[in-house]
């Protein structure tokens, strides 16, 4: 390629010169191509260690003046061709044009400029993102690409330099990071170490340092442990394969692929060594960690962030940390973790102005809000820049807010106030000015449903005066009396300052009539809910009266969510809950429905409205318990996987007694999973339900530590699982809130646990009082790195339990042994995953989807099984493989989805590894007759049809299985329709594998004959399979012996048929091919002329000479007039059929052209398209020339050279090896078409 000139200082060190002109010089790389001695391996280290680019090319070209010292590199090349281009085109468009300059300078700056040209010429059609990558990182791409064969979907990351650990060596190289691998490489005096690791295999990737290694990452895969180490930025590179493999993890999980985000800001200067992708994924990383840290929106972007101060009135400080810009919402996080946090929405600000500087407040900032709320912000850097920031964005913010026009709720939020309004008020006023255009419908809801404007507990305990409840009333009152002198000192509503008295203010306890209000404002529910007004509605539209699995599951977990609350005690509970959970299954089908979410969004509704109880669902789906609610509780099992982490670090003792018991995996996804509400009594759990939804999950984990601790003893006394789960158990059933103002709810568990001795009571504000104590030095930070680490583990599990299952549903007959079962499965995956990464042109149907049964989740189509078969089938034919591999993946795809799972493909596979002769060789018969035959199936049954219009016969003649088949297929299309509207139902699958199980063993008897065509397509497959064969020249001569034998066989037939021949060469497999395959045989007329094996094994044949053998009828060689439905008269006699086998019509051609592709348009074969109608009046079938299996078993029997070569075991462990290896190679598309396809 063309490079930018840039200046060589010694042109001749470590170049050989080859070529040279007065202004050019074409060098290659010592060492590179012949020879290359001790100089070629210094040479070759050296491009290694110093990432020189001669290990991509390692040809270049210099400009040079006769006078000058001074060479440029205009061009460089990874091949003598690609140098050899560009040196021709210099010779020839140059040359001649830089003799006539007098000044050496002119020369090299018309040289330069040149290039330049030439470089922007070939930039024009480069995508944008091509020309953000930096020139090196260009380079190392190309390194990659060539170095370990990667395609060019595969898009590299970064690069580093670094050691690798073979044994207790250090192997200095490159560590290359792709988006779906991690490779790495170096070259050291000849040795030569090639790594690739795919990032879904990484089982366990951490940062360590141990006496053996210094500073080094760990990378292990089920196979093997790797050790990187000598980084110049471990902390980095670190960061960077965290991501890359989070992302495949994320991939597997919901075969979600890595897609650049275009929406992220471009940077002003690249730099030099950063690509974009590396861009990409920080700003990812920055995005994710901003919005978890102020629970945001997930499509909100961060623009950018400042160091700054900000004025805090309630304690008279500036207060330094950092704001944070993003297109809705300006946040402020102090540097000291609990001083103050504060989050603005754009939608809230009505100025953004400068105010004046002073040496005490320089560059001030001053921003309003409609609650009259003024946050000044100071010592900014570049305050007008950030000034001009937020006008951008507050021009993009719709004008009409939806927040203004809700009443009650939003005025009791936004408003600084000392006395809060009265819920049944807030609640009639959201419901009279609802803000959505779908207005009449919400107050169609709302009469319809008290549930929709208010919470259920409201509706169900009352207005009693808080008087009435002596003690727990006056508590409850100066609750609320604390929330509202915190809301006049440090504001309500979004914008409120979140303080270390915001967390103390909860731990106590939030008030009954508040807790839903900050419940939407500290999990980020309300800023969702404002910016999308009516959508709840909308939702329950849509999703009213739709049937599928989720709404079948919901109806059956209804009346068990709380039964033992009044609310959930009559059919307004329940309709409430059933359009929250339906509209959110509608939403999010991903995650559908989840048991757990019944009890915990009953919680929800007790204290807000429908929509309100929504986005909180949302929130906690979504955003703060990730993957916990889908069909594999991902994200609970990952949290599990933190709590016995955290219960090793903190509890030591008890850690080994419970890993021994096996109480942990028992105990957390119950606790986790519903946040205590389904083990604790209610007044209790939702205590703890306030703390999570201001802190996130540490409060969950460090509540469970807490009780794990207060039962220690207990615990290590107990001898079994039961014993444990009691003592907890009743534990957590005494755990009491003496301050609810709530009527006391019966907890069902605690009557099942309750003992002869009631154990002490535990008040629930102790409790937590003692996890903060104990365990509050767990941090946000911490808890993300430990998930990631336990995403891996978690993750990998699942993928190893569905490995397991889906080779336990493999029939035990399939020959097969488990771990090669196992093998082929990796194998499989490997191979689906990788139409995802690249995004080759297969079909969009191979995307996984999680919640089919494990053995459907991974499928692959033609081509990549194509690929799959040439490398691991015993029945290797050269050129020809592809087209068996098309034949073999026709057979094997029952359904006609053009797709087959893993049972399928081993089924296959196993027809030609194991089984006797018999059953090898009728898997290779049937390889010849349709559907495997016929790439084209569908159409050529349209085609024929149109010649037989009038013949009512046609369904008569149409074989049993074919009327079978087509019956399937219309039952298959109704179902495509209903699985269209409603997901896949389970019974469905249930009645699937019944109907396999019936399926009776066929026999030999069963399979239909083979005509002429057929017989010779399967010669040609055994012709090409035996060229690589030690035996080659024994199979040919016997092979050729048992094709004489067979001809004369299937001659004699056709005599003693009685019949006069009328329609040709005719399928001995009657009317299915005249139905369903006539344009099928087309392809194969070339092959009756071309494919017959050479007699008595004739080593010329091999080589391309002209044999004969055996005489076959010419009547498929006559061309009639399509569609004249007229039998031709143009037959040969008996006589001439008599002739001497061993002369035939039929030359066999050289191996390299045994090709079905060849065939004339005119050609038109008789008994395909031109069939005489007659022939199949009343049933009766032509039986010209045929062959039946039995005869070709019983010929083959008589060579022993071809029983053995059937009967000789081949072991696919090594293929398997093999494949293993180059699975990473990839090639877009087939080289060859299919045959047939041409037509």
């Amino acid at each position: 390629m063309w490079l930018s000139p840039e200046e060589v200082l010694v042109a001749n060190a470590l170049w050989v010169t080859e070529r040279a002109n007065p202004f050019f010089v074409l060098q290659r790389r010592r060492g590179h191509g012949k020879g290359g001695g001790l100089t070629g391996l210094l040479v070759g280290t050296l491009d290694v260690v110093l990432d020189s680019s001669a290990r991509v090319a390692p040809y270049r070209i210099l400009h040079q003046t006769q006078d000058s010292q001074v060479y440029w590199t205009v061009a460089c090349g990874s091949s003598r061709k690609e140098i050899t281009k560009h040196w021709e085109w210099l010779e020839n468009n140059l040359l001649q044009t830089l003799s006539i300059f007098d000044n050496e300078e002119d020369i090299t700056t018309f040289v330069k400029g040149k290039v330049h040209g030439i470089i922007a010429e070939e930039n024009k059609n480069l995508q944008p993102q091509g020309d953000e990558d930096p020139g090196k990182f260009k380079e190392a791409e190309l390194k990659m690409r060539k170095q370990f064969g990667m395609p060019e979907g595969e898009k590299l990351v970064n690069y580093y330099s670094c050691s690798f650990w073979k044994g207790r060596v250090p192997r200095q190289g490159w560590l290359y990071l792709t988006v779906n691998h991690l490779c790495f490489y170096s070259f050291l005096l000849g040795k030569e170490v090639s790594l690739v690791v795919q990032w879904v295999d990484v089982t366990r990737l951490e940062k360590n340092a141990t006496l053996l290694f210094p500073e080094s990452i760990r990378v292990d895969t089920r196979d093997q442990e790797l050790f990187f180490s000598m980084f110049l930025n471990i902390g980095e590179t670190f960061k960077l394969m965290e991501q890359l493999a989070n992302l495949a993890m994320r991939q597997l999980l919901d075969s979600e692929g890595f897609l650049e985000d275009k929406a992220l800001p471009r940077p002003i200067r690249p730099h030099r060594n950063i690509s974009a992708l590396k861009r990409d994924l920080d700003a990812r990383a920055k995005n994710e960690c901003y919005r978890a840290t102020f629970r945001l929106p997930r499509d909100e972007r961060l623009d950018g962030h400042t160091n700054c101060t900000l004025w805090t009135p309630f304690n008279k400080l500036h207060i330094p940390g950092q704001m944070f810009i993003s297109n809705n919402y300006i946040c402020f996080a102090s540097k000291e973790e609990d001083a103050c946090h504060l989050i603005i929405p754009l939608r809230e600000v009505t100025i953004v102005e400068k105010a004046d500087s002073s040496s005490v407040l320089p560059s001030p900032l001053s921003i309003s809000t409609k609650s009259k709320m003024t946050f000044l912000f100071a010592n900014l850097k570049d305050r007008d820049f950030l000034v001009q920031k937020i006008s951008d964005f507050l021009q993009k913010t719709p004008s009409k807010q939806p927040g203004s026009s809700f009443g009650g709720r939003t005025a009791s939020v936004a408003d600084p106030g000392p006395e809060s309004s009265s819920a049944p008020q807030e609640a009639s006023a959201q419901s009279t000015s609802p803000a959505s255009p779908l207005s009449s419908c919400q107050s169609f809801c709302a009469q319809k449903a008290p549930t929709t404007s208010q919470g259920l507990l409201k509706l169900f305990q009352g207005n009693s005066p808080m008087e009435d409840l002596g003690a727990k009333g006056a508590k409850e009152k100066m609750k609320e009396e604390s929330w509202n002198i915190y809301f006049f000192e440090y504001g309500r509503g979004m914008c409120m300052y979140r303080t270390a008295r915001t967390r103390e203010l909860v731990l106590k306890g939030i008030p009954e009539s508040l807790r839903g209000e900050l419940w939407l404002l500290f999990s980020g529910a309300w800023n969702e809910m404002m910016t999308h007004p009516g959508y709840y509605t909308e939702l329950v539209e849509k999703s009213m009266g739709k049937c599928s699995l989720a709404t079948e599951e919901i109806e059956r977990d209804l009346h068990r969510s709380m039964p033992e609350h009044p609310a959930f005690q009559n059919e307004l509970g329940i309709a409430a809950l059933r359009r929250v959970l339906t509209a959110y299954a509608f939403r999010n089908p991903t995650i559908g429905y989840c048991q757990a979410m019944n009890i915990v969004t009953s919680v929800l509704l007790l204290y807000g409205s429908e929509e309100e109880a929504f986005w909180l669902l949302v929130a906690l789906c979504e955003r703060m318990l990730p993957d916990y609610y889908n069909t594999r509780v991902v994200g609970a099992l990952v949290d599990q996987g933190i709590f016995e982490e955290l219960t090793r670090d903190f509890l030591p003792q008890l850690s080994e007694k419970m890993q021994d018991l096996g109480v942990i995996s028992s105990i957390s996804l119950s606790w986790f999973l519903t946040l205590f509400l389904s083990v604790m009594p209610f007044e209790s759990a939702v205590v703890i339900v306030d703390c999570f939804f201001y802190e996130g999950i540490k409060v969950i984990l460090q509540v469970a530590l807490a009780i794990l601790d207060a039962n220690m003893e207990q615990l290590l006394d107990c001898s079994d699982e039961g014993e444990a789960m009691t003592v907890l158990g009743r534990y957590l059933d005494n755990v009491v809130n003496k301050q609810s103002v709530s009527l006391p709810i019966p907890h069902l568990h605690a009557l099942l646990t309750s003992g002869d001795d009631p154990p002490e009571e535990v008040d629930i504000f102790e409790l937590l009082k003692v996890s903060y104590e104990k365990f509050s030095s767990l941090r946000a930070n911490d808890i993300e790195q430990m998930r990631f680490k336990q995403r891996l583990k978690v993750i990998q599990s699942l993928e190893d339990t569905a490995k397991r299952s889906v080779v336990r549903a493999i029939p035990v007959d399939i020959g097969f042994s488990i771990e090669e079962l196992e093998d082929l499965y990796m194998v499989f995956k490997a191979k689906h995953l990788a139409s995802q990464y690249w995004g080759s042109s297969h079909m969009v149907a191979i995307r996984r989807d999680p919640s089919l049964p494990y053995l459907e989740q991974y499928r692959i189509d033609a081509s990549q099984f194509q690929e799959l078969f040439a490398s691991l089938t015993p029945w290797a034919c050269g050129s020809h493989t592809h087209v068996l591999a098309g034949r073999m993946f026709r057979l094997l795809d029952k359904n006609k989805d053009l797709l087959i799972n893993f049972k399928e493909f081993v089924t296959g596979m196993s027809g030609m590894y194991h089984g006797d002769l018999t059953e090898k060789l009728k898997v290779l018969y049937k390889l010849h007759l349709p559907p495997a035959l016929s790439p084209e199936e569908a159409e050529s049954a349209l085609e024929a049809a149109h010649y037989f219009t009038e013949d009512s016969s046609l369904e008569e003649a149409l074989q049993p299985e074919e009327r079978e088949g087509s019956r399937n297929e219309d039952v298959r299309e109704k179902r495509g329709e209903e699985k269209a509207t409603s997901p896949p139902d389970y019974r469905h699958y249930l009645r699937m594998w019944a109907k396999e199980k019936e399926v009776q063993k066929e026999t030999i008897k069963d399979l239909p004959k083979m005509n002429q065509e057929q017989f010779i397509e399967l010669c040609k497959t055994l012709y090409n399979m035996f060229s690589e064969d030690p035996m080659e020249q024994d199979l040919y001569h016997a092979i050729a012996t048992v094709a004489s034998l067979l001809l004369r066989i299937g001659e004699v037939g056709k005599k003693f048929s009685g019949r006069k021949p009328r329609d040709g060469a005719h399928s001995g497999d009657h009317d299915v091919a005249t139905e369903d395959e006539p344009s099928a045989h087309e392809p194969h007329q070339d092959a009756t002329r071309e494919a017959q094996p050479p007699a008595g094994g004739d080593p010329q044949a091999k080589a391309g000479g002209d044999t004969h053998l055996g005489k076959a009828p010419q009547e498929s060689q006559v061309v009639v007039e399509g569609g004249s439905g007229e039998a031709p008269s143009q037959l040969l006699s008996d006589d001439e059929t008599k002739d001497d086998m061993s002369m035939s019509s039929y030359s066999v051609v050289s191996t390299g052209s045994l090709q079905c592709e060849d065939l004339t348009d005119d050609t038109v074969l008789v008994g395909g398209e031109a069939r005489s109608p007659t022939a199949h009046i009343g049933g009766t079938v032509d039986t010209d020339w045929c062959i039946s299996f039995e005869q070709i078993l019983a010929s083959i029997l008589t060579e022993s050279v071809l029983v053995n070569f059937f009967e000789k075991r081949v072991e696919i462990g090594l293929k398997i090896k093999d494949q293993k290896k180059v699975e990473r190679q990839f090639s877009t598309s087939s080289d060859h078409e299919q045959p047939g396809v041409l037509g």
